[in-house]
């Protein structure tokens, strides 16, 4: 006997199909309209944002401000980005490009391989008055347009670099790139991702899968793989997606909510 059940959310669709007695579940990922409520919590603002709300918005556009702006994807490669690194198109305009998951740069994760650019991180400015970034995020190596981010909206991206960022080098390995065991709290971590992640993920974090074919790619695929990109979405959310994201925990939960999504099954034989 099998029951087929959907989940509809602000971004996903859902499709499992449970075997009664089985161990087995097949899952679909599917893009879906936002209603007007997911919509405004996705792309809007409250009305009085606390600063939680701005480092998970700005730590948002530093992922994809297209995605998380609702605007038209830009055109063409960004003019600032190194003709001599590897990338190119809609994918240079992105922040992380050039400064990382991990905000170091050159000197991080991205030191090397196909998304190296030789650019500093911005670990550099953390602390610095958001109003000093701001200017930064203004000039000529930065060439995004009010169309594309408002001052407002870069305001907030500044706020996340002088008091949104962390350094990901206490519990990731920046030469294995993956999650340091013991970095965290394993009991604590468990606990938030029962309580909240699991909502979506499901409690071994297989409810959602993004691999394509016969490849499975879990939540914890993710974390046992890309540990710092992974940490990003945890902290602001994934941009575009009616995900909670967990700026109102501490750093010290979040490190250790990545200490056990890190355990969680990488397919599904585990």
């Amino acid at each position: 006997m099998k029951q087929k059940i959907l989940f509809s959310s602000a971004a996903i669709a859902i499709s499992v199909t449970l075997f009664t007695g089985a161990a087995s579940a097949q899952v679909s990922v599917e893009p879906q309209e936002h209603g007007p409520a997911q919509q405004e919590f996705v792309h809007g603002a409250p009305q009085l944002p606390s600063l939680e709300w701005i480092l998970a918005a700005g730590g948002r556009i530093y992922d994809n401000w297209w995605e998380a702006l609702d605007r038209d994807p830009p055109e063409g490669t960004n003019p600032a980005y190194p003709a001599s690194a590897q990338q190119e198109g809609e994918a240079t305009w992105r922040c992380k490009e050039c400064h990382g998951w991990d905000y170091l740069g050159a000197e991080g994760i991205y030191r090397q391989g196909s998304h190296f650019t030789g650019i500093p991180g911005i670990m550099g400015a953390r602390g610095y008055p958001a109003e000093t970034i701001f200017r930064t995020l203004r000039d000529a190596n930065h060439p995004y347009t009010q169309e594309m981010i408002t001052d407002d909206e870069m305001l907030r991206v500044a706020t996340f670099v002088s008091q949104g960022l962390t350094d990901m080098r206490a519990f990731i390995n920046m030469e294995t790139r993956r999650v340091i065991p013991g970095s965290g709290d394993f009991e604590r971590g468990r606990a938030i991702f029962q309580t909240t992640c699991a909502a979506c993920h499901g409690f071994d974090g297989r409810a959602m899968d993004w691999g394509e074919d016969d490849e499975h790619n879990f939540v914890g695929t993710e974390a046992a793989e890309l540990p710092d990109e992974v940490y990003n979405k945890i902290a602001n959310a994934h941009p575009g997606a009616a995900m909670i994201n967990t700026r109102a925990f501490s750093v010290q939960d979040r490190i250790s909510l990545m200490n056990y999504i890190a355990t969680l099954p990488v397919s599904i034989d585990d």
